[in-house]
């Protein structure tokens, strides 16, 4: 899958610890093709391990207004400080004190053009197995993105595509 790089204010970026970004597209059982998905989620690694980088993930989930459990669609009003611009295969999201960039597979990038939005989770729970630069399968994504536990957990929101006009 994908890892990415990314610059957090200091004083929470201590208790995150690493955070990476995974992109996946596939069919949704209420919507009709390929939908794409963006994942953050944290490492565990921060100075106060898989519990700092949880209290540190719904704190910023809050500042967001996207807070733990949420569900909002910024193509339909919602306001958010969250962007997504994708462009030369990568998907650059920026939101205060935080820009995460990821390479998106072809698929990914087929369905995100189609579509023109990105179903956005950003995990609180932390999934220390999944490091950055290799590669996640189908059935470890699954087990983690569809359990029970890390998705009311997590913030969710729908992002319009926008692309870098040349």
């Amino acid at each position: 899958m994908t890892s990415a790089t990314s610059a957090v204010e200091p004083s929470r970026a201590v208790l995150l610890g690493s955070l990476v970004v995974i992109a996946w597209s596939g069919a949704h059982p209420d919507e009709s093709g390929h939908v794409p998905f963006l994942m953050a989620y944290p490492l565990g690694d921060g100075t106060e391990g898989p519990e700092g980088a949880e209290t540190a993930a719904r704190a910023l989930l809050d500042e967001l207004g996207m807070p733990a459990g949420s569900v909002l669609d910024k193509d339909r009003g919602a306001a958010l400080p969250v962007a997504l611009v994708v462009q030369g295969g990568q998907a650059v999201l920026t939101m205060p004190s935080l820009t995460v960039q990821c390479p998106v597979p072809p698929e990914w990038l087929v369905a995100a053009e189609k579509r023109g939005t990105v179903q956005f989770m950003f995990a609180t729970r932390s999934w220390p197995e999944a490091l950055p630069g290799i590669a996640v399968g189908d059935e470890r994504l699954r087990a983690f993105a569809g359990d029970e536990d890390t998705i009311s957990t997590a913030g969710h929101c729908v992002l319009p595509v926008r692309r870098l006009r040349g």
